[in-house]
Parts: structure tokens; C-alpha cells; sequence
């Protein structure tokens, strides 16, 4: 109880642990009522507005996302009002993150290959949120001293020279150590070093005219892909439930 009243409350970062909190849950259940419907059991039906337009959760998490960050930038960070908004803006994000794939493509890709943007985003949203609550601060500002902080130019100069760091390794396709690497500076320098992904902006800018680079870059990837893509997706699998199987293509007659 020390350390939360220390770490979480006294900081006013009880807020962020409950919409962290019901944004976990959230998806948790609704990834569980989905599975029950995809297979038939259980007293879960899909809903339907009128003329039997199907109703993604996506809207009512929109408006509950945007209820709950109204309210929060409304009531501060102490107080039943804050906490409130919180939760109800922890369950918004859980149920729009949820088909966070549906928004990109479009399309209901729910239960498809492309679906499991959503498991990702997920696990990403809840893991820079994690990182924030228990003490990190974006482009290394907790990494600064006391007299350090006190200069403005060094804060400057220290948010200028991470946010480079997480910028390059953007561009090299390092897209998940460029996110992480906001928060965790080490993390953006290591993915600004590392070759470039091929197909990134820095690969075709770059490695144009070095055909060594190009084809260390995708032996790389390659190797890279090979052995994180089965683990990945028996994650993912886990989390939020396999893909349906794709049919088969008939072969055309000439």
C-alpha cells in the first residue's frame, strides 16, 4: 500500500492505472464475448441497428472514448470525477482498439490475417501506457538530473536528440522500437544504428546504390521474420483468437 499510495496516487497517476486497468479488461471480455459468438455458444448475439445494419463496437467505444477524455481533461487529476472519466475512457479505447483494423482498412477484417493489427495495437497501447505509470517519461526527461532539469536548454537539447534518435529508426521501419524508443531513449538509439528494413524510406534513400547493404538488410529481415513470426502469432492467437482460414484458390481455365 506504501508504494501505491507513493508512486501512484501521490503523482496523480491513479487515473492513468484505472483507464489502463478497464482498457485491459475491456478487451479482455470483448475479445471473450466475440469468441463466443464466432463459435455459436453462449447467450451473445451480434447487434443490429435498423434495416439490419450490423453495430460495430467501435461506435459506442468512440463515444465513450470521447465522453471519458472530455471528462478527464475537465476534472483534473484528483477526485471522483477524474477517476470516473478514466474508466469510462479506459473501456472506449478497449472497445476502439479492438477493431483497430476495421478503422484502417475499412473493412470488417475482424476475424481475417489483417485483423490481428488490432491484437498488436492492443498490446502496444497497453505496454507504452504501462511504461508511463510506473515512472517513465517520454524522450528521456526522467533520465535528467536535478540541475540538468533546471536548464532549459539541456531538456531541450536531451527531447531534440532522442526524438532524432526515435525519427530514424522510424524511417529505417523500425516501427515498434521507434514507438518504445519515445519512451525508453536506449531503445530508439538501437533501432537508429541497425540496418534499415528493406522497403523502408531509409532503405530505398539510402541503399539505392550499395547493393551490400541492400542485400545484408534483407538477409536480415529475413532471418529476423523467420524466427519471431511463428511465436508472434501463437501470441496473438492466444490473445485475441486465430484468423479464419483463408480458402483456397480455385485455378482458372484457359
Amino acid at each position: 500500500m506504501g508504494w501505491m499510495e507513493r508512486n501512484i496516487i501521490e503523482p496523480g497517476k491513479l487515473p492513468l492505472l484505472l483507464a489502463l486497468v478497464s482498457f485491459v479488461l475491456t478487451f479482455v471480455i470483448t475479445r471473450g464475448i466475440t469468441r463466443l459468438i464466432r463459435a455459436g455458444k453462449g447467450p451473445f448475439r451480434n447487434v443490429s441497428g435498423s434495416g439490419g445494419v450490423h453495430i460495430h463496437h467501435v461506435v459506442p467505444g468512440v463515444i465513450l472514448t470521447i465522453i471519458g477524455g472530455f471528462g478527464a481533461v475537465a476534472g483534473g487529476q484528483y477526485g471522483f470525477g477524474s477517476a470516473l472519466s478514466a474508466v469510462v475512457f479506459g473501456i472506449g479505447a478497449g472497445l476502439v482498439l479492438d477493431e483497430f483494423a476495421l478503422v484502417l482498412h475499412l473493412a470488417d477484417v475482424y476475424w481475417t490475417e489483417a485483423g490481428r493489427k488490432s491484437v498488436e495495437m492492443v498490446v502496444l497501447t497497453a505496454s507504452l501506457v504501462g511504461l508511463l505509470l510506473i515512472g517513465f517519461s517520454p524522450l528521456g526527461v526522467n533520465d535528467l538530473s536535478d540541475d540538468q532539469e533546471q536548464n532549459r536548454a539541456t531538456v531541450i537539447v536531451n527531447i531534440v536528440v532522442n526524438f532524432g534518435f526515435a525519427l530514424i529508426a522510424l524511417f529505417k521501419g523500425r516501427t515498434r522500437l521507434a514507438v518504445f524508443g519515445v519512451i525508453v531513449p536506449v531503445i530508439a538509439l538501437i533501432g537508429a544504428v541497425r540496418l534499415a528494413r528493406p522497403g523502408s524510406y531509409w532503405a530505398k534513400r539510402f541503399y539505392r546504390r550499395r547493393p551490400r547493404a541492400r542485400a545484408k538488410s534483407s538477409l536480415r529481415a529475413y532471418r529476423h521474420d523467420r524466427r519471431w513470426i511463428g511465436p508472434r502469432r501463437v501470441f496473438q492467437d492466444w490473445i485475441g483468437g486465430a484468423p479464419d482460414p483463408q480458402p483456397a484458390r480455385s485455378l482458372e481455365h484457359r
